[in-house]
């Protein structure tokens, strides 16, 4: 099983790359220290030991040939006189092997001082550990002088000497090395501690303002502290700051001026649209009893007059969520008549196939839900194909009951380029088609009306082909309508103004295909 990566925070990162630091340091002069001092321990009864057996020997007179009592009576004294620690002394002179002690000679002399006692005239030493304990071991040659140097004479002394007390001290040293280097650690922590609050200060100061421009709060500063790297990032942050917070504003006041000047020319095009519509209504009824060229233009201004009077219906409602004044009027709905009776509003009974089951009953805002529907069904209608189905259904997500309605077409579906950017504004798939029958904003105003009632639509392939269009409502009251938009005040033309209702024909009539100009 593999075991979830512990994640350390930068407080603890920092804090443990200084004591690493503090422990690597600390171990390394230890060790350096303990080599050192080990040396210089060993070296000065090493060098103290082999210059006073040399001086020992050569004090003492040594008269050959010697019989074997005689040797022995020269190690017992030459053991007797042993520095800085007592001697052991054995003596090889051809076949002869005696010494200071019952046994008459070591396993702790080896091979290779023999040899290089025996071949030079000053002697030779070595350390060596045996079983655990070290030996210093020193040999040297008994000389005659001559006159001319010392000459050998056969005669090799040995003198062998325990360091268990230089030992000792070493294993002392390295004993008080690890006793201090907790607390040496711990007086470390003190500092690193230190460090590491100086240098999350600015960064938890740093994360702070981020989440706060994040928040939308973009007059957010950081109090500049020092002149360190730190430092210089914290005014780095305050200038981007500054400029990120000016250029909202540029903006927002764009974004405003752009939403009420709509607003301001949908409203004032509504009187005269107005009178048009009832000009173009009266034309209309007379137009059989006109000549063909001047009804058909008749024909072709009442059609555009219509056109336009949809176009500033649609360019009113998106100004009123631009501007955070849509409202929910929330009843119980039954939801399948009302779908019904939005189908049968429009003449489009006969074009489409309704999958409603009876009994689903919601808290909807009547009026939105049937704009959602026709506006719906109305984009399958003109950009898929015949039939268009629509279905309705209820599903359990979580804790809540949400309401599903989908719209399904039985045309080629939509283009993968373009799923992205079906609910943007006058958006046209083909780009070299300028004109539509619809006003372009369609799509979007469902989105608005889908997020005002707390749901979401998507669009979609359908399993079998054609567009699929989802929408999903919940079936009790939203708590909290959300836009999702940075909190705005609201157009003050519009807020000051009263709703108004649609402009309508003098009296209705079946829709009828746009006539195109001779």
């Amino acid at each position: 099983m593999r075991l979830p990566a512990v994640r350390f925070g930068l407080r603890t990162r920092l804090v443990g790359a200084f004591l690493l630091v503090a422990a690597i340091s600390a171990a390394t002069t230890a060790t350096l220290t303990y080599r050192e001092a080990r040396s210089a321990i060993l070296k000065q009864a090493q060098d103290t030991a082999v210059d006073q057996f040399r001086d020992r020997i050569g004090a003492q007179a040594v008269t050959l040939p010697m019989d074997e009592e005689q040797l022995r009576r020269a190690c017992r004294s030459l053991a007797r006189e042993g520095k800085p620690h007592p001697w052991t002394v054995f003596a090889e002179y051809g076949t002869l092997r005696v010494s200071s002690s019952d046994r008459p000679t070591s396993d702790i002399i080896t091979p290779a001082l023999r040899a290089a006692a025996r071949g030079s005239a000053h002697g030779s030493f070595q350390r060596v550990v045996k079983d655990g304990v070290p030996w210093l071991t020193v040999g040297m040659p008994a000389l005659i002088d001559r006159g001319d140097g010392g000459q050998p004479t056969g005669l090799v002394l040995y003198a062998v000497m325990r360091l268990s007390t230089e030992e000792a001290n070493v294993e002392a040293m390295v004993t008080a090395a690890r006793d201090g280097a907790l607390p040496a650690l711990l007086i470390a922590l003190v500092p690193a501690l230190l460090a590491a609050r100086s240098v999350l200060r600015p960064v938890r100061d740093l994360r702070r303002a981020a989440a706060g421009i994040g928040r939308g709060e973009l007059d957010t500063r950081i109090e500049v502290r020092g002149s360190d790297e730190l430092a210089g990032l914290a005014r780095t942050f305050n200038d981007s700051s500054t400029k990120l917070q000016e250029s909202v504003a540029e903006l927002r006041q764009a974004e405003a001026r752009a939403r009420r000047f709509a607003s301001d020319v949908s409203h004032e095009l509504r009187t005269p649209l107005a009178g048009m519509l009832a000009v173009t209504e009266v034309l209309d009824e007379d137009a059989a009893q006109l000549n063909p060229d001047t009804a058909t233009a008749v024909r072709l201004i009442s059609t555009e007059t219509d056109k336009l009077a949809t176009l500033v219906e649609d360019l009113m409602e998106i100004s009123r969520f631009d501007a955070k004044a849509a409202d929910l009027h929330l009843d119980e709905v039954d939801v399948a008549e009302a779908i019904r009776k939005t189908v049968e509003n429009r003449h489009w009974r006969d074009r489409i196939r309704l999958e409603l089951p009876s009994g689903i009953r919601a808290m909807l805002d009547p009026r939105r839900f049937d704009i959602i529907v026709a506006n719906l069904v109305g984009n399958a209608l003109r950009h898929g194909a015949e039939p268009v189905t629509v279905r309705l259904r209820t599903e359990r997500r979580g804790t809540t009951d949400r309401l599903v309605t989908e719209v399904l077409d039985s045309g080629p579906g939509i283009d993968p380029a373009v799923l992205p950017h079906v609910f943007d504004r006058f958006y046209k798939a083909d780009a070299a088609r300028t004109r539509s029958a619809g006003s372009g904003l369609g799509l979007a105003i469902t989105l608005e009306n889908v997020r005002l009632h707390g749901g979401t639509v998507h669009a979609a392939d359908g399993p079998a082909g054609g567009a699929l269009f989802t929408v999903e409502l919940p079936l009790e009251r939203p708590s909290e309508p959300s836009l999702e938009r940075p909190s705005e005040p609201p157009l003050e033309r519009l807020s000051e103004r009263p709703s108004e209702p649609p402009l309508e024909r003098l009296s209705e009539r079946p829709s009828e295909p746009p006539l195109e100009a001779p």
